[in-house]
């Protein structure tokens, strides 16, 4: 028998991939007004997701049972005329007693496990929290954070924003359930982590408990890579994923974190916090060449981001954040940064015989270059994937105005290449945690064709035909939501179709979830997206729209940082213009600040002098 074949009958020996779901999550809303149709970074985000792993799942339970009763019949077949018994394959096919797609199958056929988290923490008093977002005397965005939302229906039904002056109205906003969904994500990531590392240091016979994950995909909203250290932007308010870094290095010894960014926009919040956490591990190993005591290892990033430089956050123009996007550097001053710039493809052919391979791929070959000249263990690697889905060739056309996409295989092919990456350089270990993606088709597909990515399916390949139009149409159909958000009662007549209706019932609670109530408040002129005319000037500075404020450490003990000051900054006399559809302008940058944060001050502690 092939080791393809052993694979499917004893699956614990496959590597194990774990999909986190956090009902918390669902909390977050927009509570400005009743209206919601404008609203892009919304609950329903997350149901889409579901659907796309459930069809994911059916998919490879499918070709899966197929490939085993192959197996069979052919051991059968051999059997059968190495003892002259005719009936040998009727007998062994007899026991396998498969069964339809739309009936409860052995979950082990497919190493995919659901985890359902409750996982939760306290952001004024968790270390990974306050290493990324912490101030080192007090630690006053999260304080505030945590403010905004429990006084945020107050606001709302005073007919106030419950979003500071000084930041974006049009891509922030926060309601009392927020703090509850921003924790969960973070708690729910730093859940991923523990067990990602603990799985790859377990093996079949070291434990009789079940193994646990090396990969694992999790599903939380709000979203976090626009997010900088105390600068929330772009749906962000925490960084999920640098979070994620700090958790796996503060309590497991993680020194080395790789993160690829695939969202269609520039992850300028992640790329600011790894440039701080670089500079200061760089600072710390210049001074224990000069003589300083020596200290333990800090933590290094490689940050590799896949982008749209002519969109959000670079599409005003704006010079330092478009040099950010555009920055390639890897050893100087201790940094390790590649941006690549998304282009048009005019067919698939295109795209996968010269895109991938000649432009895309660099990220992994940096990637690589990192890991070799900062180490040669793979104990202290970790590789996350902030797995954005709005580049998706099935996202709003006005998202994608600019036509930098990608088609839906590519996710397929990130993930699987990326898991190869991780079972190279870091043990297996790969965590992709979600960002962006808005229309309903692109959030579906992409992750459909990323969680079989992140799968490891042996031998078995993967069809790309799961993902054709004809078959999201067919899917869509199918988990169709009604009344109560669960989908049609009808049975699909495809065997694939029922099967992903029955598991995404069984993973979905998006349902459960009430309607928030809303109360009525005074007409406003504020939107989710803020549109001022180009031509117009603006008489006020601009806070730092890049986050490029250096990340605090909690070790750090020179250096003080000011509080946040803020100015109000008079409306814009501007029209909003029309905003039906839901993802136009994607432009807005926080309000006016005239407060100009200083940067740290770099001292280097020289030992003493050297005898002559």
């Amino acid at each position: 028998m092939s080791s393809y074949g052993r694979k499917l009958i004893e699956p614990p020996d496959m590597p194990n991939t774990a999909v986190y779901l956090q009902k918390a999550c669902l909390q977050h809303r927009y509570i400005r007004t009743r209206d919601t149709s404008h609203i892009v970074e919304r609950p329903e985000r997350l149901r889409a997701v579901n659907v796309g792993f459930a069809a994911a799942v059916a998919r490879l339970e499918e070709t899966m049972s197929s490939a085993a009763a192959l197996t069979l019949a052919e051991s059968a077949s051999q059997t059968s005329v190495q003892k002259g018994a005719a009936d040998e394959l009727t007998e062994a096919l007899g026991k396998l007693q498969l069964s339809t797609p739309s009936q409860a199958r052995p979950v082990e056929r497919v190493p995919v496990t659901f985890i359902q988290s409750d996982a939760s923490l306290d952001i004024l008093n968790h270390a990974a929290v306050k290493f990324i977002h912490g101030d080192i005397e007090r630690d006053v965005y999260l304080e505030a954070l945590k403010a905004w939302a429990k006084d945020s229906q107050d606001k709302v039904n005073k007919g106030e924003s419950e979003i500071p002056e000084g930041y974006s109205q049009g891509d922030l906003y926060l309601c009392p359930g927020s703090l509850d969904a921003i924790q969960g994500a973070l708690g729910t990531v730093c859940e991923a982590v523990d067990a990602v590392i603990q799985g790859s240091t377990q093996t079949a016979a070291s434990s009789s408990h079940p193994r646990q994950p090396t990969q694992a995909f999790v599903a939380v909203r709000p979203p976090g890579h626009h997010c900088g250290e105390d600068t929330p932007s772009g749906f962000c308010f925490v960084n999920n994923v640098a979070v994620g870094a700090a958790h796996a290095h503060l309590k497991h010894g993680v020194n080395r974190v790789v993160i690829f960014d695939i969202d269609l926009h520039h992850g300028n919040g992640t790329q600011a916090i790894a440039w701080g956490i670089n500079e200061e591990t760089f600072r710390k190993q210049l001074e224990a060449e000069h003589g300083a005591a020596a200290d333990k290892p800090g933590l290094q990033v490689y940050y590799g981001s896949i982008h749209d430089v002519l969109s959000y956050p670079c599409e005003d123009g704006k010079p330092e954040l478009i040099q950010a996007a555009s920055v390639s550097i890897h050893g100087p001053h201790g940094q390790h940064i590649e941006n690549i710039h998304l282009r048009p493809y005019g067919s698939e052919q295109e795209f996968w015989d010269k895109l991938y391979p000649e432009q895309y791929s660099r990220l992994f070959d940096k990637a690589r270059d990192f890991l070799e000249s900062t180490g040669d263990t793979k104990e202290d690697v970790l590789v996350f994937i902030s797995c954005g889905f709005d580049a998706s060739e099935h996202e709003y056309p006005s998202m994608s105005r600019h036509q930098r996409k990608v088609p839906t295989s590519f996710y397929h092919r990130f993930g699987r290449d990326a898991r190869s990456f991780a079972e190279r350089y870091a043990k297996g270990r790969l965590i992709s945690v979600l960002e962006g993606g808005y229309s309903d088709r692109a959030l579906m597909s992409g992750a459909m064709a990323h969680l079989t990515g992140l799968v490891d399916t042996g031998d078995m390949g993967v069809d790309e035909q799961w993902w054709s139009p004809n078959n999201l149409t067919a899917l869509e159909a199918a988990t169709k939501k009604r009344r109560g958000g669960r989908p049609s009662q009808t049975v699909p007549a495809e065997p694939w179709l029922a099967r992903t209706v029955e598991l995404f019932a069984s993973i979905d609670s998006s349902h459960t979830i009430p309607a928030a109530s809303r109360a009525s408040v005074p007409p406003s002129n504020r939107t989710l997206r803020e549109r001022k005319p180009i031509s117009s000037a603006s008489t006020s500075s601009t806070k730092n729209g890049s986050s490029t404020s250096p990340g605090k450490q909690e070790e750090i003990k020179h250096g003080t940082r000011p509080e946040m000051a803020r100015t109000s900054t008079a409306p814009t006399s501007a029209s909003e213009g029309n905003l039906t559809d839901v993802t136009s302008r994607m432009a807005s940058e926080r309000e006016a600040d005239t407060s100009t944060k200083k940067l740290p001050r770099v001292i280097l502690k020289l030992g003493p002098a050297p005898n002559a």
